[in-house]
């Protein structure tokens, strides 16, 4: 059975582990969005650069720390992911991944071995999906699990500091809440600093040169109702963006919601 998105059904994925969740992806039996699996472990976001681009793409996220937090960097030519889930294979165990060449999308596929190379080195970034377990278990709404759906992402005004050849916008993901709710979520979430932490933004999407919250850069569209305000986190797609800019060679990374289940818990990214 392929289970093509577990994300609001009732079973599978809940009761999966982050190893069996790992398996069902190696085996192409799960290609969906991974938002509400795996419940309490953190997940990450994926890129793939060649060594020659990997210190440039390093200090790029050390100096932008909101939307590329880093918790593992494989060994060049090893896809193992050591830090996050010792024996995990970041070629085969994501549901869904992206192949840029020369800053343009070329393929999504659901392994990526044909194009992993010797000089390969992989970068796994913290993800606004880790802390959703805590959003949840305070009674705050987190849309896109409600509705089954991937989170609505888009693209900002809001330029990253340079490294190297890297550059570009920020990226941002968006939940819907009322004012309240808000500022619980501003208190939950700024204990996540490795998974993006407090927001960057709250209420007028233009702020952030966001035009219409109904068509995301990525992602779906959710209901926000009435007496809603936006709330937008940094997000760990920034770096496909500055991918169409930067234009590398060859770059790879996880299709956007469809993350790496690591086997550590969330708990472990608070402060």
């Amino acid at each position: 059975m392929i289970y093509q998105s577990a994300v609001g059904n009732p079973k599978p994925g809940q009761d999966l582990t982050p190893s069996e969740i790992r398996q069902l992806c190696r085996d192409g039996k799960f290609t969906g969005v991974t938002a509400g699996l795996a419940p309490g472990y953190v997940q990450a976001n994926l890129v793939v650069l060649p060594r020659s681009l990997a210190f440039d793409f390093l200090l790029f996220c050390q100096r932008n720390p909101k939307p590329c937090p880093v918790l593992d960097v494989t060994d060049e030519g090893n896809p193992e992911a050591r830090f996050l889930a010792p024996g995990a294979d970041i070629r085969t165990d994501l549901p869904l991944y992206r192949i840029y060449r020369r800053g343009k999308l070329v393929e999504e596929t659901t392994e990526i071995r044909s194009f992993w190379r010797e000089d390969s080195v992989g970068f796994l970034i913290g993800c606004s999906f880790t802390f959703e377990r805590a959003m949840l278990a305070a009674g705050l709404p987190v849309r896109h699990i409600e509705e089954g759906r991937n989170v609505p992402m888009y693209r900002t005004n809001r330029a990253c500091t340079p490294a190297g050849c890297f550059s570009g916008e920020m990226v941002v993901s968006m939940r819907p809440m009322p004012p309240h709710h808000a500022i619980q979520a501003v208190k939950i979430t700024s204990h996540y600093h490795k998974a993006h932490g407090a927001p960057v933004h709250i209420g007028d999407p233009a702020v952030l040169g966001i035009k219409n919250l109904d068509k995301p850069d990525y992602g779906n569209p959710v209901t926000i109702h009435e007496g809603e305000i936006p709330v937008f986190w940094a997000c760990g797609v920034t770096p496909q963006a500055v991918i169409l800019q930067t234009k590398p060679e060859l770059a790879i990374t996880h299709a956007p919601g469809h993350m790496f289940i690591a086997d550590i818990k969330d708990e472990e990214l608070a402060l």
